[in-house]
């Protein structure tokens, strides 16, 4: 779940992060994840929340100034501790938007997945990626659920959002691979119909 956050293990993040910029470059990827990680076990957040912040804060300098380099973006994304993942560190859009204040650099995005609740959405010129799924259960985003994607879809691109969505669930059923794919390529269409073609990315 990342070391970027994680107080002592900064070689070890830099090491992977030298080793994602060269996995980019081969393919062709201009967006990097920065993982923040996890809360070190037997701590409590608490104790340890302003050393985790000052080692996230560096390490994202150190990880935006490396990425301007190569003309990429890093990507920030906070991963919900009531569901997800009780120990990850950065836990919401607001607290990662601060970090990303306190960093400084033009380079370093949020990366934010509609699969929560349907407001709270960030300023559109700090999102570098979304990723979408249906509540509950992070299924197919046009399964039945609590997210009206369609009124999403319109706010993003009125709030003048032009990257791209992606799709990050759990397919139901025996044949869910079978009921995606016509769903992706609708959800292209819809939300991308600026994109480049697949072959230009």
């Amino acid at each position: 779940m990342g070391l970027a956050a994680v107080p002592g293990r900064q070689a070890a993040f830099r090491q992977g992060l030298a080793a994602a910029v060269q996995y980019a470059r081969a393919v062709g990827c201009p967006r990097i994840h920065l993982m923040a990680g996890r809360v070190p076990p037997g701590t409590d957040l608490a104790a340890v929340a302003s050393e985790m912040e000052t080692t996230f804060i560096e390490n994202l300098r150190y990880a935006a100034d490396l990425l301007a380099q190569e003309d990429m973006i890093g990507l920030v994304e906070p991963i919900n501790n009531r569901i997800t993942d009780p120990s990850y560190y950065l836990n919401t859009p607001h607290q990662a938007a601060a970090i990303l204040e306190k960093v400084g650099r033009p380079n370093l995005k949020l990366q934010l997945v509609k699969g929560c609740k349907q407001g709270g959405a960030a300023p559109v010129p700090s999102l570098g990626h979304i990723q979408i799924a249906q509540v509950p259960g992070r299924h197919e985003p046009d399964s039945p659920g609590e997210l009206n994607f369609p009124y999403i879809f319109e706010l993003l691109e009125s709030l003048g959002y032009t990257g791209y969505v992606g799709c990050e669930y759990a397919p139901k059923g025996e044949w869910a691979h079978r009921r995606s794919e016509p769903h992706i390529q609708t959800l292209g269409a819809v939300v991308c119909p600026t994109a480049p073609a697949p072959e230009q990315v």
